[in-house]
């Protein structure tokens, strides 16, 4: 399950962070405010779902830093949303087309304010959902066995038993008992539940349904 969602703001504007964090705290979202970009990556529980705020003009590390610095460390599911003032739009596109959720323009308007962050928490929050789900998967996928593993990729393709047992040289008795035992490591009732894991692993990583890298 996910965890619950946090609010971060970074501004080195203190009267900012307290409106901005009252704001949002009045509709019961957990708020915590940074005044630096280094402060934020040196301090904060990344791990939780929810978004950021960031102001796109601050002393020592830029917006866009931050943001790289969020990939580097493999942060993808937190959403960020640009505070801009007037003439720094192009920015701001600029750092939606690297992954950015969103951009408001300062002084910000309270109701947009809010219709911009529930709509970046919930993003983060399924997407943080996606990632435990595939976590899970792909532990569960980690506790096959070799042949139970070709097995499972083959029945991920939509081959029969018979077919399974011509491509991987075994009986098909065999192939029925590696089956048996990978919908059992898998928690699968059946076979097209192992078909549904297979696809969402390969979803995520780009691979062919059942190869090799999908596992």
């Amino acid at each position: 399950m996910s965890e619950t969602p946090l609010i971060r703001i970074v501004d080195d504007d203190p009267e900012l962070l307290a409106s901005q964090k009252m704001l949002l705290e009045t509709l019961g979202w957990e708020v915590i405010t940074y005044a630096s970009g280094v402060e934020f990556l040196k301090h904060d529980e990344l791990k939780r779902p929810g978004c950021v705020v960031l102001d796109m003009r601050m002393p020592g590390m830029t917006e866009l830093e931050v943001q790289e610095e969020l990939e580097n460390r493999g942060v993808t599911h937190l959403s960020i949303i640009f505070l801009t003032a007037h003439g720094e739009v192009d920015a701001a596109v600029h750092a939606m087309r690297h992954g950015a959720a969103d951009f408001i323009q300062k002084p910000a308007e309270p109701h947009k304010m809010l219709e911009r962050v529930a709509a970046a928490v919930t993003a983060s929050v399924e997407l943080d959902v996606r990632e435990h789900e595939v976590n899970r998967l792909k532990s569960l996928v980690g506790k096959l066995s070799p042949r139970e593993n070709d097995v499972a990729r083959c029945i991920a393709r939509g081959l029969r038993n018979k077919e399974i047992a011509r491509e991987l040289g075994i009986e098909e008795t065999t192939v029925k008992m590696h089956r048996q035992n990978a919908l059992i490591k898998l928690d699968a009732r059946s076979s097209a539940e192992l078909v549904r894991i297979f696809t969402i692993l390969d979803y995520e990583t780009g691979d062919d349904p059942g190869s090799e890298a999908a596992l």
